[in-house]
């Protein structure tokens, strides 16, 4: 991992997620039989804030996402981190509506705020990836894919970025 990837990494989980070690274990084991169990028990923690208030403005952001208004999304992601800065989902909402508005910078900033303080993200990472990727930097973007992937494995489109970036870093053989 790079240095940049690293310092983003070095922080400690977010306390409402550090009781999940036992299922990310389970979710990194690419044989594992309970893998999705595990994924959805992760993700089901990842978007519980404490808050109904704060778990509303996530659910209203991410309906905005999924109907395409960024604008909105955007809105509502900032509400929620202004109002829950330790929550990591909003930040990373946040970092996927800047990153479908095109908005880079702000992405890559709300990533790294995932990864402070929750470094176990595969889907930041793999935001980041994608994002490293679209921007032509394909050492980082591979970097990123991979570090996705290690904690993630059952991922086919991150498997596949990695392939797809090997294969074009690495040349045709002859």
């Amino acid at each position: 991992m790079s240095a940049s990837l690293a310092a983003m990494a070095a922080f400690p989980a977010y306390s409402e997620t550090a009781g999940l070690d036992p299922y990310f274990k389970e979710l990194a084991d690419p044989n594992e039989q309970g893998w999705a169990r595990a994924e959805a028990d992760i993700r089901r923690a990842w978007s519980r804030s404490g808050s109904p208030s704060m778990d509303l403005l996530l659910k209203r952001g991410e309906t905005a996402l999924d109907e395409g208004d960024t604008d909105a999304a955007i809105e509502h992601f900032t509400a929620l981190t202004d109002h829950a800065p330790d929550f990591a989902e909003g930040w990373n909402g946040r970092a996927t509506a800047y990153f479908m508005a095109g908005l880079y910078g702000p992405a890559a900033r709300d990533i790294a705020h995932v990864l402070k303080l929750e470094p176990r993200h595969w889907a930041a990472l793999a935001g980041l990836g994608a994002m490293l990727e679209e921007m032509d930097d394909a050492p980082r973007a591979l970097e990123a894919y991979q570090a996705s992937f290690a904690l993630n494995p059952h991922q086919q489109d991150v498997k596949d970025a990695i392939a797809r970036l090997q294969k074009t870093h690495q040349g045709t053989a002859l």
